[in-house]
């Protein structure tokens, strides 16, 4: 995992990493570039997925997004989630649900997958079984245990700050302690290293609380046989 060039671009840096694991060493500014940024800086889980899709991956988000997906959406299978997005889009009129929705139904259109199922240590193992690497957008502030930001530079602020969402690869698992590792494109990073080991029920966490910066989703991809 390298660092990430600035305080906004972790999102890509992880994809990054992820396409170097499967042997598609692509330049990291090139991503940064191509890969759609919102007006505040950072990116969205969904548009990462859809620069893999281009690039011949096979794409699948397991999301916990409730600003996005209403978890009723998921009872019936086959339901046209595309109609859902936009039948709610009509009535929500936010931007950052706008912009979110696009991507979305992008993602659809291009065959990626969208699950929706409990978070918990049986599906985290299972997902990361056979080094599989998984993306995942989660909340730093809860994943660090530190203050919430504040203002146009990101600065610590306990009671005026708000929680902040990040981007971190998840790999491997070791069953004796419990622990998921995390490779992270933070730096200088608060954990120490950019790779490290967190409890599984912590990273659980981070990952559910995500949905208040719009994260909590896990990605996996995986390439298209040739």
């Amino acid at each position: 995992m390298e660092p990430q060039p600035d305080s906004t671009t972790c999102g890509p840096t992880c994809l990054h990493a992820v396409y170097r694991h499967f042997g598609r060493p692509l330049a990291l500014a090139s991503i940064i570039e191509e890969i759609h940024r919102l007006d505040h800086g950072g990116t969205l889980d969904v548009f990462l997925a859809n620069h893999a899709l281009a690039r011949g991956f096979k794409a699948t988000l397991w999301t916990y997004n409730l600003k996005v997906f209403d978890p009723t959406w998921f009872r019936s299978p086959g339901l046209d989630l595309a109609a859902k997005l936009k039948e709610q889009a009509r009535f929500k009129r936010r931007e950052k649900l706008r912009i979110a929705t696009r991507g979305y139904l992008d993602y659809l259109a291009a065959g990626g997958r969208i699950r929706y199922a409990d978070l918990n240590r049986a599906l985290l193992r299972r997902l990361l079984s056979s080094n599989q690497p998984v993306l995942t957008g989660l909340s730093a502030t809860y994943l660090y245990r530190s203050a919430r930001e504040w203002g146009p530079d990101d600065v610590d602020d306990d009671v005026r700050g708000e929680p902040v969402g990040h981007f971190v690869v998840l790999q491997g698992y070791n069953r004796g302690s419990r622990e998921v590792g995390v490779a992270d494109p933070t730096d200088p990073n608060p954990q120490g290293s950019r790779h490290y080991w967190v409890h599984i029920d912590r990273v659980i966490g981070a990952i559910l609380l995500g949905a208040l910066t719009y994260d909590a989703n896990l990605l996996v991809l995986k390439p298209c046989a040739n």
